[in-house]
């Protein structure tokens, strides 16, 4: 993932913070907002804010889907564990499924493996789920978003739907 000038950790690596109490907390995989201190600052400004890893990937993945035009997210594989894991029951959809990230103190970058439904205009799928990605990331955690890589993985036919229908019926 090409990031223009991305402040980043690395994934293993942790940081250490100083708390409000003075003590320190570990975080791991996580971007952290820092406030100035002080009783003569806004209190709107006292402390630090901390966006996980996570939180950036299960929003990029919802506003990717939300497309029309995606049928899916993530490769072959991840694709079949998912379709297994939908059918247990209890079991819920993984909506960052697809979606890698990697996010720095102010900024981030985001990767996304789709499958688009047959017939539909790639490059204009692609061009949507790019805008309302970064519409919704830039929105929500306030991160400026470098780049969105969007790979078509598959395309889904029609036919497949009928296939997995006659898979599923008990005779």
């Amino acid at each position: 993932m090409a990031t223009q000038e991305l402040t980043s950790k690395s994934a293993t690596s942790s940081t250490t913070e100083r708390d409000v109490t003075g003590g320190s907390q570990s975080t791991e995989g996580a971007t952290t907002l820092t406030g100035r201190t002080g009783p003569s600052e806004p209190p709107a400004t006292r402390g630090r804010t901390s966006i996980a890893d996570v939180v950036v990937v299960k929003i990029a993945g919802m506003a990717a889907r939300e497309i029309p035009g995606v049928h899916d997210m993530g490769g072959g594989l991840s694709r079949t564990i998912g379709a297994v894991r939908d059918r247990v029951p209890g079991g819920r959809p993984n909506v960052g499924r697809g979606v890698k990230v990697e996010v720095g103190e102010r900024q981030t970058a985001i990767d996304l493996d789709i499958v688009v439904e047959y017939g539909v205009p790639i490059t204009d799928v692609a061009h949507d789920v790019r805008e309302n990605v970064i519409a919704a990331v830039e929105r929500i955690t306030g991160l400026e978003v470098v780049e969105v890589n969007v790979a078509i993985n598959d395309v889904h036919l029609p036919e497949d739907d009928r296939d997995t229908a006659a898979e599923t019926r008990v005779e």
